[in-house]
């Protein structure tokens, strides 16, 4: 009797998921692609609320990940572009370095500085994944405590929040969050997931899981530089999330590959 893998599982549900095709959307350069998503996130935020009286966000580091931070700080500075209720905002990260609270390498670090700090949230609705000096001896109970935080925010006993935008930066190689290709957290099935181990530095990490980034309503993917081109096209061009884990990240309503003309470059022309 032939046994099914959790890679092909992953790979299965994406096929029988019925999921739209993703939108592709190309911007000149890496300023404009950060100022054009800046722009989509304070609208997609402000119509949420208008829906739900409430909005929610994961959001990502990386340079293209900060840029965008940074506008969306520039716009909420601006009366015509002050829509968003950022006091009923929801903030959660798609993953962390497990490092010290103050360490450079913290995506939380980056976020505060680029935009967080700058806008009245609502501190209990800004939910961090813990640091490596916050209690936590090993990045599998961290793992555990953010888990139990997103069931708690989501209540009726499910076990992830809405999410109105998830966005993802990705790697050279492929990776989204840290799930790297073919790496356990690319097989593993929880929604919040320990990182030993990565192949880039720190090597120790939390991350969400596929299960959680597709159960975002939308899925955006920042890219930008002509590093990431290959893995774009292989991405876009129905690779497996075990070797192009980027494949592998799908909202339930829209996903969105927002590049700069880069990062498309190994696209196929129309």
């Amino acid at each position: 009797m032939s046994q099914t893998s959790p890679g092909d599982r992953v790979d299965e549900a994406l096929a029988d998921s019925g999921l739209p095709t993703p939108d592709v959307v190309i911007e000149p350069d890496a300023d404009r692609l950060a100022r054009s998503v800046a722009s989509a996130l304070v609208a997609r935020l402000a119509a949420a609320q208008a829906v739900h009286g409430t909005a929610s966000v994961v959001v990502t580091g990386g340079g293209i990940g900060t840029a965008v931070l940074e506008r969306v700080a520039e716009l909420a500075a601006e009366p015509e572009h002050a829509v968003v209720d950022w006091a009923a905002v929801d903030v959660w990260w798609g993953d962390e370095r497990f490092v010290p609270v103050d360490h450079p390498d913290r995506n939380e670090l980056g976020a505060r500085e680029a935009l967080l700090g700058k806008v009245p949230l609502d501190p209990e609705r800004v939910h961090p994944i813990p640091s490596s000096d916050a209690g936590f001896d090993e990045p599998e109970e961290a793992a555990a405590w953010y888990a139990e935080q997103l069931a708690a925010a989501a209540g009726d006993g499910e076990t992830l929040p809405r999410i109105d935008v998830l966005m993802l930066g990705m790697g050279a190689e492929g990776h989204v969050a840290s799930i790297f290709p073919d790496s356990p957290a690319a097989r593993d099935e929880r929604p919040v997931v320990a990182v030993r181990d990565c192949p880039k530095p720190p090597p120790t990490r939390v991350s969400l899981g596929f299960s959680a980034l597709a159960a975002a309503e939308e899925v955006w993917l920042l890219v930008s530089g002509e590093a990431k081109a290959d893995a774009v096209a292989q991405a876009l061009g129905g690779a497996s999330p075990l070797e192009i884990p980027a494949a592998g990240a799908r909202g339930k309503q829209a996903t969105r590959w927002l590049l700069d003309t880069a990062a498309a470059s190994k696209l196929p022309r129309e």
